[in-house]
Order: structure tokens, then C-alpha cells, then sequence
């Protein structure tokens, strides 16, 4: 799942390749990926995009003022191309692509009597569940997901997240991925950030020491913000990859933990998993795997 780093990467390629071009088509592919019908998608046609944001793990590609909002979900992804093709794509249940937007192609291009280019980018999404998602808003805050955010991981600072943890009694874990708490972090950022603060997924948050939630609140802002500065420049293409290099234990089952050298452990539910060190978190105690104990049963 594309997280605060990856998204806040795309928005700056968007920022470096899209902004101060004009939207000069839209080719919806899969209708339910638009969550809103007014301002109809065809209202962005002329429109120049003027800027790209970010809110959480959603991206804001701003036409004048119309927002094109769009959460890549679990699967989603952001694909840019200098040569789309001028043929509008044909729907299928088995195309990844859910929808694609034409801008204008440089002057150069154009004066050189050579035939238009189609340049913009394609929103796809992989696999059979689909959660990709697009809305077209004269507010961001009219998009329900991005009104409940809490606030951006990357703007807390120390005392703000003592605040928001005090008196929270749900698992770590699962609170630094609510995007109601914290916006921005899922799994796999939230496993790194805990693995580098020492910290059990398990911990309850009211409970950390102060020196835990000194490492708590170094971890995030480190781990994060040494992704930002990995993923941002590298071409779209490249960011998943980019991405996997740079995490420690999430994603790497049954290999060496490269802190201490114990191997990364998994606990897993019903459609995803994490995973952590137990000799740096949880003082070499294994969590219990309730899928795998059943299993075992």
C-alpha cells in the first residue's frame, strides 16, 4: 500500500512533470472508481493543473479550484507517461487501468509540426479487490475520508504525540496506523517505526515511559522522513522498488533481522500480516500467531 513517503513522492513528480499543464482529456475506465458525480469528471477538460498536495495517504492534483482527490488504496498506483496512447482504452473486468488523464504536451512538441503527443498519467490498480478511489471536489474537506484525518505524521512534534497517545489503551500498533490518530502511516511504516523505537506492536501507548515515547516520536520522524528523501526524484516507476530496499523488517519474513541478527517473525490476520524482531522489541518473547495456532490445532 502506497504510504505518506510514496504518495508525497508522486506528488512531487506530478509537481515536476504535470503542473502548468492542461487537462485535455479524461478516459474513465472503471466507473466506480469516481466517488462523486458533481463536478463531473468532464468539468476538468481546460482546466490547468496549478499545484499537487498531499493529505495523509491521499493525492491533490489541483485544477483551478477543482480538486482531483485520489487514494490508491492497498493495490492502487500512479503510472506517468510521456506517450499515452491517443485511443481511448477499452473496459474490462481484467484491466489494472481504472482511469487515465491527457494533458497538454510541450510547445516545442507542437510547433515542430510533429504529431501531438499524449502525455499525463494513468491511475491502475492490481488484483480483484478494488479500493482505488477518485473524487472531484471544489474542497478536500468534502471528501469524508480526508475530513476525519488526524494530524499529518511528518507535522507532529513531541508534545503533540504524548497528547494524542495519553489515555489510549488500543494497541500501538494500531494506533499509528487509524488515520483518525496519525494520517500517513500504514503497515509497513508503522512496522520500521516500531522496530527502530524497540517498541512491541503489542505496547499499550498510555503506558510508555518518557523515554519510550522519546524513541517513539525519533523513530517516526526518522524512519519517515530518510523514506521522503529516498522516494522522492526517483521516477514513478522505480518508487516500489525503492520502497522494499529501504525497509528492515516489514516484508522480510524469515530473514536475519540486520540489527541483531534474529530472525523476523510474522504475525498475521485474516488479509495482512507484520512483522517485527523479537529479540529488539519484545524482549526475545515471540507474539502469538493466531492464524498459525489454529492451524496447528
Amino acid at each position: 500500500m502506497p504510504e505518506l513517503p510514496e504518495v508525497e513522492a508522486l506528488a512531487h513528480h506530478l509537481r515536476e512533470h504535470a503542473v502548468g499543464r492542461a487537462v485535455t482529456r479524461i478516459d474513465v475506465v472503471s466507473l466506480s472508481v469516481l466517488k462523486t458525480v458533481t463536478p463531473a469528471y468532464t468539468e476538468l477538460r481546460g482546466r490547468e493543473i496549478t499545484g499537487v498536495g498531499r493529505h495523509g495517504k491521499h493525492l491533490d492534483v489541483e485544477c483551478g479550484d477543482l480538486h482531483l482527490i485520489v487514494h490508491l488504496a492497498r493495490a492502487g498506483w500512479l503510472r506517468w507517461s510521456d506517450d499515452l496512447p491517443a485511443k481511448p482504452p477499452a473496459p474490462g473486468r481484467k484491466n489494472p487501468l481504472a482511469l487515465r488523464t491527457h494533458l497538454s504536451a510541450d510547445d516545442a512538441a507542437a510547433d515542430s509540426g510533429a504529431a501531438p503527443r499524449h502525455v499525463g498519467f494513468d491511475l491502475t490498480e492490481a488484483g480483484t479487490k478494488k479500493g482505488l478511489a477518485v473524487w472531484i471536489v471544489t474542497d478536500p474537506a468534502e471528501v469524508p475520508s480526508i475530513a476525519a484525518l488526524g494530524p499529518d505524521a511528518l507535522d507532529l512534534d513531541r508534545d503533540r504525540l504524548e497528547t494524542l497517545l495519553t489515555g489510549e489503551t488500543r494497541r500501538i500498533k494500531t494506533v499509528l496506523t487509524d488515520q483518525k490518530t496519525v494520517a500517513g502511516i500504514g503497515n509497513a511504516y508503522s512496522d520500521e517505526i516500531l522496530h527502530t523505537a524497540r517498541l512491541s506492536p503489542y505496547a499499550t501507548p498510555a503506558r510508555l515511559t518518557s523515554e519510550e515515547l522519546d524513541a517513539l516520536f525519533d523513530a517516526l520522524h526518522g524512519v519517515l522522513t530518510a523514506a521522503v528523501e529516498r522516494s522522492v526524484g526517483q521516477d514513478a516507476a522505480r518508487l516500489k522498488g525503492e520502497k522494499r530496499s529501504g525497509l528492515r523488517v516489514h516484508g522480510r519474513t524469515g530473514l536475519p533481522c540486520p540489527v541483531c541478527g534474529d530472525t523476523v517473525r510474522e504475525v498475521s490476520f485474516a488479509d495482512k500480516a507484520f512483522q517485527y524482531c523479537a529479540t529488539c522489541q519484545t524482549g526475545g518473547k515471540p507474539l502469538a500467531d493466531r492464524r498459525l495456532s489454529r492451524l496447528v490445532k
